[in-house]
């Protein structure tokens, strides 16, 4: 997914097969979360694909308020393998 261990954050996925469902996952080299992310349905055959939204959060004692802690996805689209 092009990240790396430059720190994590909640991915919420607000809508589609996985509404409800966080997850955590990398910051890209640049410091910025992830524009789109690809996640493998249970059992595979198929994968999710989950765009970031405009809903970010920012908690106060992480101590770095430049980078958010929680991103909201919304659903795109199902990949078949």
């Amino acid at each position: 997914m092009g990240a790396t261990t430059n720190g994590a954050y909640t991915a919420k996925l607000t809508d589609g097969p996985l509404e409800g469902k966080t997850i955590a996952t990398d910051f890209l080299d640049s410091g910025e979360p992830q524009a789109r992310l690809e996640i493998s349905a249970p059992g595979g055959g198929k994968s999710y694909v989950y765009t970031r939204s405009g809903g970010v959060e920012y908690a106060s004692e992480s101590g770095d308020s430049t980078r958010p802690t929680a991103v909201d996805y919304r659903y795109l689209e199902t990949i078949f393998a």
